[in-house]
């Protein structure tokens, strides 16, 4: 099991055991009280349903040791299932007015907001994860018959056998940025933190989301119409854009670098609820 997914199926059982714990439940675990967490995720905790069924599956694998421990005769959460996938994203992709108005609030004027307009130009243009953009060393991007090219490695995946072909917008983004880090090596992070204790080290995730969301309310874009607007909505832009622009489910899982054509589907179908001329 990769890290990340030991991590996240590990935050999911610590969830489990307080609200197992703070319910002064005694003896072993029951199906009821498995159905009770379901409800508590989604009505008190108001997780996606993708998260809540990520929750249960910790919840599920964790009784299964126990039942091969000889603790539970059979294992309580295996009738218990997720909720049903949406039909499409539940944070909003930006409209065109928007994505200017977002990209008219970052500083171009130091070496940070020039960091900060390319690696938000890779997630709208190309739609980049986080992770992806911090996993970027300086010798992923090159040169090649059809243009700049950038190497990534996503999420649960083990090297950068991935490439992405990056618009001239966004190539010139993230020139524009790289002008101010002359000598950077092969292997020094593409984009470095800015702050005083960390410079020049490794940006974190943490740290691409802070600054995204700082000029998402700068521009005005947080909760505006009442949307779910988050950083991850700029990757969501960009496969909106795709879709909308007549890109295949299986097109979209391959520019996206995303794990299945029913994922896709999400996209094209968050493009056909998207309002005409925007």
């Amino acid at each position: 099991m990769r890290p990340e997914t030991r991590g996240t199926y590990g935050r999911a059982l610590r969830e489990f055991v307080r609200w197992y714990a703070a319910g002064e439940r005694g003896g072993r675990i029951t199906t009821a009280d498995v159905v009770r967490y379901k409800r508590y995720l989604t009505s008190r905790k108001r997780l996606s349903a993708v998260s809540v069924s990520t929750y249960l599956t910790a919840v599920r694998r964790f009784c299964h040791y126990l039942v091969r421990r000889g603790v539970l005769p059979e294992n309580p959460a295996l009738p218990v299932g997720g909720n049903s996938r949406p039909r499409v994203h539940s944070r909003a992709a930006l409209t065109p007015a928007e994505v200017q108005d977002l990209l008219s609030v970052v500083d171009r004027s130091d070496e940070r907001g020039l960091r900060d307009l390319a690696f938000i130009r890779l997630m709208l243009g190309c739609g980049l994860s986080e992770i992806e953009i911090i996993r970027a060393d300086g010798g992923d991007r090159f040169v090649g018959p059809e243009g700049v090219t950038l190497r990534v490695q996503g999420k649960g995946r083990r090297r950068k056998d991935q490439s992405v072909q990056l618009p001239p917008d966004v190539a010139a983004a993230l020139d524009a940025y790289l002008a101010l880090r002359p000598g950077l090596a092969s292997g020094d992070p593409l984009f470095a933190s800015a702050g005083n204790r960390t410079r020049g080290k490794r940006m974190t995730t943490r740290g691409v989301r802070d600054r995204v969301s700082h000029y998402l309310v700068q521009a005005g874009l947080k909760g505006e119409g009442g949307k779910r607007i988050t950083p991850y909505s700029l990757r969501h832009t960009a496969a909106v854009r795709m879709a909308g622009e007549g890109a295949s489910a299986a097109e979209i899982r391959d520019r996206m670098r995303l794990g299945s054509v029913t994922t896709a589907m999400l996209y094209i179908n968050q493009s056909k609820q998207q309002p005409a001329g925007t």
